[in-house]
């Protein structure tokens, strides 16, 4: 009797020890596409449709971007594919200002780290995950070949949009435009599948049990077209490390407050015409 209770506990530490390795290494690559729908506002409303199809053909490369996000247990890095210009044959410079970043996130950890590029300087904001509060819904579709769960959650503007400026923010007092930023909340909509055991996903969306596939926020949709699980290369995750150290917050001062002085000079400029 001792014998088997032995045999079956060095049984159970081997089973148990296998399994934690294999979570360990559990890795994997997936590729998003994200397709935003034009608002072109009341500007829009005195435009003919082929001067909007005009704008729209010349505003592809920010409507339409593809990204890679790999992952294991624990990190995930979610990076934009470069994509060329259709029009000038060049990178979109200024866009690049109000783009999302190289974005590492580690949920065991709590941790975001995001390398920001603003007017020639690089940042490097460091701050915690924001914890979404998903409800879980029932409702099934398949994405490929996963079957996938509807989750969705309200989330603060301000956590979604951090990184992301219009010359419109200066418009309004800037203590009071963030005040209303927080307490306005967004609609999220994602579906993830248990098929792929990790609480990732593309962007600032994470903590879902299982990988998220498509997500839809704002006008805004993200959906998984390609994914390798266990890839034979061997995923490396490394988080960005390059620039000065800030947070989300800090981030946003700072460049408000250098929009502002742009705007100033532009205008003093004009005056002085």
């Amino acid at each position: 009797m001792k014998s088997f209770i032995f045999n079956f506990s060095i049984l159970f530490i081997i089973l148990f020890l296998t399994t934690n390795t294999k979570a360990q290494n559990f890795q994997g690559k997936a590729v998003y596409i994200s397709k935003s729908k034009m608002d072109l506002g009341t500007w829009g409303a005195r435009m003919s449709e082929e001067q909007k199809k005009q704008v729209a053909e010349r505003l592809k490369n920010r409507l339409e971007k593809t990204y890679v996000l790999t992952f294991n247990m624990q990190e995930s890095m979610f990076l934009e594919k470069e994509k060329i210009d259709a029009i000038s044959g060049a990178t979109d410079s200024w866009g690049g200002y109000f783009s999302r970043g190289d974005q590492y996130k580690n949920v065991k950890e709590n941790a975001l780290i995001q390398s920001q590029e603003f007017y020639g300087k690089r940042f490097l904001v460091k701050d915690a995950l924001y914890k979404i509060d998903w409800k879980l819904g029932t409702e099934t579709k398949k994405i490929g070949d996963y079957t996938c769960y509807k989750a969705k959650a309200f989330v603060p503007n301000v956590e979604l949009n951090w990184y992301n400026f219009s010359w419109s923010d200066l418009n309004e007092d800037a203590t009071e435009k963030e005040k209303t930023a927080e307490e306005k909340l967004t609609v999220v909509e994602a579906w993830y599948t248990p098929q792929i055991p990790v609480a990732q996903g593309p962007a600032e969306f994470w903590g879902l049990p299982g990988l998220i596939l498509e997500v839809s926020v704002q006008n805004t949709t993200l959906l998984c077209s390609e994914i390798e699980i266990n890839p034979k290369e061997k995923v490396t995750i490394i988080a960005p490390d390059k620039g000065e150290e800030t947070t989300k917050n800090d981030y946003v001062s700072i460049v408000r407050k250098k929009m502002v002085e742009m705007r100033d000079q532009r205008m003093g400029r004009r005056r002085g015409r």
